[in-house]
């Protein structure tokens, strides 16, 4: 709990759960993922309480927002500048080993002054490309937000 201090927000025992469920993740959850493992331990706990947490996690800049599952949007702990691999078949998110700096010449910038960037891969997974299922979408596609 000392260590979520510095956030300076009220630390309920529903905010700490998700706190410690997020801390070192790499499975990019969705609020409905986070609910479904946590409501075994809080069965009062609601869907809206960790979409209200995970706001709030997000004003306080602890987490990142990923709009990268067109069903749902998708949280990232990892708050450092880094960019993501997504398969298009099971939608599996992972960190890219790399952030790609792109350097936009000010004649395509059209006035705009950048302050980040995020780079997403779309592609598919070794998993599923092992599968004998066929992703049903365009196989490779690169989106930059």
């Amino acid at each position: 709990m000392e260590k979520f201090r510095h956030l300076g927000i009220k630390l309920t025992p529903q905010r700490l759960a998700i706190l410690h469920y997020l801390e070192g993740n790499k499975d990019h959850p969705s609020a409905e993922d986070i609910y479904r493992v946590l409501r075994k331990r809080f069965p009062t706990m609601s869907l809206a309480t960790v979409y209200n947490a995970l706001s709030t996690l997000k004003e306080k800049g602890c987490v990142l927002e990923l709009a990268v599952d067109p069903e749902r949007k998708r949280y990232d702990p990892d708050t450092r500048h880094h960019d993501h691999l997504i398969c298009k078949s099971c939608r599996r998110i992972v960190d890219a080993p790399d952030a790609i700096k792109i350097d936009l010449p000010e004649s395509a910038k059209q006035g705009f002054t950048i302050v980040e960037s995020h780079v997403e891969y779309y592609g598919i997974c070794f998993k599923c490309k092992t599968r004998k299922d066929k992703p049903t979408k365009e196989a490779v596609h690169v989106r930059r937000s």
